[in-house]
């Protein structure tokens, strides 16, 4: 063969046998390349069956929570219902209870009428027996003057006729006469039992304003940086709180003196604050003075809210209850305003609970009825009709409005709160220590209170006792008997009443004593 091709069936072997070794190691590298993939497709097909489980146990977890904050919720919006349910019971109870002793009080009236109603009765039988008897006399007077007199039947009879008629009117008149006065008696009694026991309800502490306040100071060297270089810090300070500021020889002590108490307090808390922050100069106190002023603003708004919450009185304007608050800083002859005038709504309401009048209104018209005493000073006018004035701008009750208005007679009274509120005002303000009233008015009242008394005929002795509110007088027996001296005691309290100007009432006491004396021997 030759060799060319020999080389060439050489050569194809060469390659027959290469490309079987291919064909083979290729075959191996794809089993190996397939193995390789399904084990990365299992990893993966696990690890998606691990990541699927974790986010099914976070939507448990999660939906788990969901659930409990749902019922969390649940539980607390049932709770405020039942809360609210509660408290709609409890008010219910409470209004139940004000029924109950609203239906009380009806059936005490009810029955107080039907036995008025059985004394009229009674008293109407005793005229109708009287008017009887009466017929039966005139009957036998007519017959015996026809026997008498001889004077004709008609004659008689006018003249018998005219007789009785004015006997009969007389003593019909004596009759009505009693009833009266047994009336007035009665009502007097029960005007003094409602009026004692609202007096006794009523325990309130009676404040004394004074003109002057006193702050402390640390040490007296304080005194001289109040006063400043020159004095511009005291006078920029009173300028600012148009208040005196009186600094003289007493040791650690400055008094403030003014007759607006608001405006000695602005004073009183922006001395304090200036001495506790240390800085005194006319800026500083400007700026303190303008920031207590308005702190004490706020304090009146609260103030006033807590008057009305304790009358509890609701539905207020908001701009009256600002007045009710500037009340603090009022007074009336020594006597803090607004403690008098929520004293002056509980006793009214007090007496008209005892009444059956509406009480919230009496409460009202008691707390408001001075509200007028803190209307800005330049404007002129009684303070009960600028008050009248003020409740009728802020859409007060008609009859709340004609209360504070009536209750120094500057208006007609038109309702019984109007009268109860006038009582209450002169019971709060006439009370023992409600009010002040100077040594030397004091005293002059005393004086002229004995000299009254002794100036009648028969009295030996007079003492005036109680704060003036009583005179006792001591009189000779043997020349007044016990009904002179009854009249005597009228002619005393009458007198007072024309000469004297006094608060409250004074009692007069006449004394007649007379003493016997014997001795065993």
């Amino acid at each position: 063969m030759e060799p060319m091709t020999l080389g060439i069936v050489v050569g194809a072997a060469v390659a027959g046998v290469g490309f079987f070794i291919t064909y083979l190691s290729g075959k191996k590298v794809a089993a190996s390349t397939v193995a390789e993939a399904e084990t990365k497709a299992r990893s993966l097909v696990d690890e998606a069956q691990k990541e699927a489980n974790a986010i099914k146990r976070e939507k448990l977890l999660e939906a788990k929570e969901e659930l409990q904050k749902q019922k969390r919720q649940y539980e607390s919006e049932r709770d405020t219902r039942d809360a609210k349910a509660k408290q709609f019971e409890k008010e219910l109870r409470r209004r139940e209870e004000g029924l109950e002793q609203k239906f009380d009080v009806i059936a005490k009236k009810e029955k107080q009428l039907s036995q008025l109603e059985t004394d009229l009765t009674r008293k109407h039988q005793s005229i109708d027996t009287k008017l009887k008897d009466l017929q039966v006399t005139m009957d036998e007077q007519t017959a015996r003057l026809e026997r008498i007199t001889g004077m004709s039947r008609e004659d008689a009879k006018k003249f018998l006729v005219d007789n009785m008629v004015n006997d009969a009117r007389a003593e019909a008149a004596q009759l009505v006469k009693d009833v009266r006065d047994e009336a007035k008696i009665n009502a007097r009694k029960e005007a003094q039992r409602i009026v004692l026991m609202a007096i006794q309800r009523t325990a309130s502490d009676h404040s004394v304003e004074n003109t002057v306040s006193v702050v402390n100071l640390h040490t007296d060297e304080m005194k001289g940086r109040i006063i400043g270089k020159e004095g511009r810090n005291i006078r920029a300070f009173e300028a600012a709180t148009g208040i005196d500021l009186i600094i003289d020889d007493t040791p650690e002590a400055v008094v403030i003196s003014g007759f607006d108490p608001f405006r000695r307090e602005v004073a009183r808390v922006s001395l304090e604050r200036l001495m506790g922050d240390g800085r005194i100069h006319p800026a500083r106190i400007e700026e303190v003075v303008d920031k207590v002023r308005k702190e004490l603003e706020e304090e009146i708004v609260r103030v006033g809210e807590n008057a009305l919450m304790e009358l509890g009185i609701h539905n207020i304007h908001p701009e009256l209850v600002r007045y009710v608050g500037k009340m603090k800083y009022r007074s009336s002859y020594g006597q803090n305003l607004l403690a008098h005038s929520i004293e002056v709504g509980y006793l009214a309401a007090i007496m008209a609970n005892e009444l059956g009048l509406d009480v919230n209104l009496a409460k009202r018209a008691g707390l408001l009825h001075d509200i007028g005493k803190t209307v800005d000073r330049d404007i002129e006018g009684p303070h009960a009709l600028l008050g009248m004035e003020l409740t009728k701008k802020f859409k007060e009750h008609p009859l709340v409005v004609n209360a504070v208005g009536a209750h120094h007679d500057d208006i007609e009274m038109e309702s019984p709160v109007a009268v109860l509120v006038q009582a209450a005002d002169s019971i709060s303000g006439a009370r023992p220590g409600a009010r002040r009233e100077s040594l030397e008015n004091y005293v002059k009242r005393l004086q002229q209170l004995e000299e009254i008394a002794t100036s009648f005929d028969g009295v030996t002795k007079t003492y005036a006792i109680q704060a003036g509110r009583e005179v006792r007088v001591m009189i000779e027996p043997e020349r007044i008997d016990d009904l002179r001296a009854d009249q005597l005691a009228n002619d005393i309290a009458k007198r007072i009443e024309t000469e004297m100007e006094y608060p409250g009432q004074i009692k007069v006491t006449v004394i007649r004593e007379r003493r016997s004396q014997a001795i065993a021997k």
